[in-house]
């Protein structure tokens, strides 16, 4: 049986990853550059890069096509643009790379260590009305933990 771990590192080979610092380069170098973030909205709301586009991991794949309630046109029209994709932690984002990939996105790459990451490179994160997060709610949105329930069982 495949879990959510063996899953993502079956994808890592195929898939290119940034690291912040070069995320960072990346943004600086190409203002096309197209940022996904794949965070839920209530995560999005929270923290996110300046200038990311909030699709949730569920509708991705419907979003990259044209004719669907979730399209985002902006993503849908991306097929050879440069794209990166977010998420808290960089796993969701290893997931969704691939599968863009199979959707034909010519230059997808997914962020390692993911926003975490980016918080801990101590590059700026912004909230839902797009002003910069303060440093203690952002270190509290990711000192959060599974509960004691979702650990499973003893």
């Amino acid at each position: 049986m495949k879990t959510f771990k063996s899953l993502i590192e079956d994808v890592l080979p195929e898939i290119r990853e940034l690291f912040p610092w070069d995320l960072e380069e990346r943004i600086k170098e190409n203002p096309d550059l197209l940022l996904i973030d794949l965070t839920e909205a209530r995560e999005y709301n929270t923290v996110h890069i300046k200038n990311s586009i909030n699709v949730p991991r569920g509708v991705l794949e419907a979003s990259c096509e044209w004719g669907y309630e979730d399209t985002v046109p902006a993503l849908a029209a991306a097929r050879d643009k440069e794209v990166v994709v977010i998420c808290r932690s960089g796993n969701r984002s290893a997931l969704a790379a691939h599968v863009m990939q199979q959707l034909g996105f010519n230059n997808v790459s997914s962020l390692k260590t993911g926003l975490r990451g980016w918080f801990d490179y101590e590059l700026p994160m912004y909230d839902g009305d797009e002003n910069e997060v303060d440093e203690d709610i952002a270190e509290a949105y990711f000192s959060k933990g599974p509960s004691p329930e979702q650990m499973g069982p003893s």
